[in-house]
């Protein structure tokens, strides 16, 4: 793909095994800045069902990443990274449209989703790019600061100093007085029947 004047050139293509170590420099440098900052991995997921995954790449370095794993007529994006150093500059959408065309043709997938947490660019993105929120809930997240009624342990141990623990969107004004760290997590859901709009770009 042709670069902006300036702008380091990059190439979408498949993942390989000699990408992982870029790979995960890149997810985690891309998490930072947002509300999944300590979702570390360690080594790139692997599929035991159908999946596409995706990098955009410049001089072989990852600096974006989609992976997505299809179950029957439906598929979900399980990770979507960019580079901080590489963001806004349309690659995450290049990386969509790098496997629409193969969800459709080759796995006859009828509708893409993903989950995301309150992150602006990210809701915007989807939204942006054809997906409609059909449901959200809350991620809960008990720290060692907060307390920890209620929370409760086998016998000889002592309360969970951390724990994460789902929770329906009607109790969000309780526990954001309870606990420092409460998410909305949004359900986004794509057809494939039509091509995406422009969007901002994570």
């Amino acid at each position: 793909m042709r670069a902006e004047p300036g702008i380091p050139e990059h190439q979408i293509r498949p993942y390989q095994h000699s990408d992982a170590t870029s790979w995960l420099r890149c997810r985690l440098l891309s998490f930072f800045s947002t509300t999944y900052y300590d979702d570390v991995a360690v080594e790139p997921p692997g599929y035991v069902g159908p999946a596409i995954q995706r990098v955009a790449v410049v001089d072989e370095a990852v600096v974006g990443l989609m992976d997505v794993a299809v179950a029957g007529a439906n598929a979900t994006i399980e990770v979507l990274a960019v580079h901080p150093e590489h963001a806004r500059r349309g690659l995450g959408t290049a990386l969509l449209h790098s496997v629409l065309g193969e969800l459709r043709d080759a796995h006859a997938v009828r509708t893409l989703d993903a989950w995301t947490r309150e992150d602006v660019p990210a809701n915007r993105w989807y939204l942006r790019s054809g997906f409609t929120e059909v449901f959200s809930y809350l991620h809960v997240y008990k720290g060692h600061e907060d307390d920890a009624t209620g929370f409760q342990s086998p016998a000889g141990l002592s309360p969970p100093l951390t724990a994460f623990v789902h929770a329906p969107r009607e109790r969000e004004a309780e526990l954001r007085r309870r606990f420092r760290r409460v998410y909305v997590c949004r359900r986004y859901v794509r057809a494939l029947g039509g091509g995406a709009s422009g969007c901002d770009t994570p």
